[in-house]
């Protein structure tokens, strides 16, 4: 698959981190330090609509972890990928390009900042919409659940209109249960800050 396939990919994301509520990278790459220095993530993401070039991605969910030494814009970012053992051989070539960069648009910036791949594992992955509730696993590897803050009229509290590079939408959440093992990382990011972003990638 040549990386200037074009592709799309339209669904949700779940993010866990270390900062404390909320996190301020969501607002700028750039000006916004991490609460706790570093950054450290994990996300689950299920495709609900995708496409590259000729290989349909619906269905499709994946995780993703990063790890920052600081601020975001710097770069030096740590990024690891697991993908639905669900996907056949092209839907994981086309998730490769797109999550590593390779493949331009909308993660272009990935093949920017990420200076080490840890690579790509297939494993069983489940991404879970429950009202305000979103439930992510992989079995021993990560267990997530996280929870929407909610407002005075009980809706979800968001933000709206940002340049964050995920999505301009994001619903601030909190993490009622984040492990992650893996890549030799052991987290556990439970009551720290969460996010929940609509997904409208696509590319080159």
């Amino acid at each position: 698959m040549a990386a200037t396939e074009p592709w799309y990919i339209k669904g949700e994301l779940m993010m866990s981190c270390n900062c404390t509520i909320f996190c301020p990278c969501v607002i700028s790459l750039g000006k916004h330090p991490p609460t706790e220095d570093d950054c450290l993530a994990w996300a689950g993401i299920l495709i609900e609509d995708g496409r590259s070039g000729e290989v349909d991605l619906s269905g499709i969910a994946i995780g993703l972890i990063l790890d920052v030494p600081g601020q975001l814009a710097r770069g030096n970012w740590t990024a690891g990928l697991y993908i639905d053992d669900k996907a056949d051989v092209y839907q994981v070539k086309a998730l490769t390009q797109i999550f590593s960069g390779r493949a331009g648009g909308t993660t272009k910036l990935l093949s920017i900042l990420v200076g080490r791949f840890l690579g790509v594992v297939q494993e069983k992955v489940s991404y879970e919409v429950d009202g305000n509730m979103r439930r992510f696993s992989i079995p021993k590897i990560i267990e997530g659940e996280l929870r929407a803050v909610t407002g005075p009229n009980a809706k979800p509290t968001t933000i709206e209109n940002s340049s964050y590079w995920i999505g301009p939408l994001v619903i601030v959440a909190e993490s009622v249960k984040s492990r992650f093992r893996g890549f030799g990382r052991n987290w556990d990011f439970r009551g720290k800050s969460a996010e929940i972003v609509p997904l409208d990638w696509r590319g080159p």
